[in-house]
């Protein structure tokens, strides 16, 4: 129930959350990167919560590189069997990231070039790739269709600063920008600001 994305152009590719969790599904990853020969430029982590990261190991295994994520994932990657076992499930701890990504900074694959935002609440790590050409956004659990991220019963949210995120770094790219959540279906920014009852509350503070 957690979305993993592959994204690619030209034969290069980046796959965002490797949310992947038996090897089956991993498997499954896989063969899409074969079969359209990909070479994966990236692998990136919205955020490192237990849901997004249970294929990390796998996909660094077979690539040959480290996940990149905020600095702020690092303690979230180091406690990876701690979350595990929170949540009744096993993982194969990942690498700790090395390259560390921040707000301003991009990420590039083929002609694309995603624009990296600092979007904490739900997670202090959380961050967005947005793609300002074709107007979409990889968002992962910071707005989803009709909901927030969650900020409760988990380490290090904040609801205010959630929806800080939502209203000055996401809304701002424009009610067109298509967004791509970690869990649910995709919608926009438009639908959003006019539908979702998170959002409208916090422009009303």
């Amino acid at each position: 129930m957690t979305n993993s994305y592959l994204c690619h152009d030209q034969g290069e590719a980046v796959l965002v959350d490797a949310s992947c969790e038996t090897e089956a599904e991993c498997e499954q990853v896989m063969q899409v990167i074969e079969e359209h020969d990909l070479d994966i430029r990236h692998l990136l982590l919205t955020h490192a919560h237990i849901d997004h990261i249970f294929g990390c190991t796998f996909f660094e295994e077979e690539v040959g590189q480290r996940f990149q994520a905020h600095e702020a994932a690092v303690p979230f990657i180091e406690r990876a069997e701690e979350q595990a076992t929170a949540f009744g499930v096993e993982v194969e701890p990942p690498s700790v990231p090395t390259t560390h990504l921040a707000e301003g900074d991009t990420v590039s694959f083929g002609d694309v070039t995603l624009d990296v935002l600092h979007t904490p609440g739900h997670s202090p790590d959380s961050i967005s790739f947005v793609h300002r050409p074709s107007r979409q956004a990889l968002t992962g659990d910071v707005l989803f269709q009709n909901s927030i991220g969650r900020t409760q019963g988990l380490p290090e949210t904040s609801r205010p600063q959630l929806l800080h995120s939502v209203t000055e770094k996401l809304l701002p790219l424009g009610d067109d920008v298509t967004i791509y959540p970690g869990h649910g279906p995709s919608t926009t920014i438009g639908q959003e600001r006019t539908q979702n009852p998170f959002v409208q509350e916090a422009l009303r503070a």
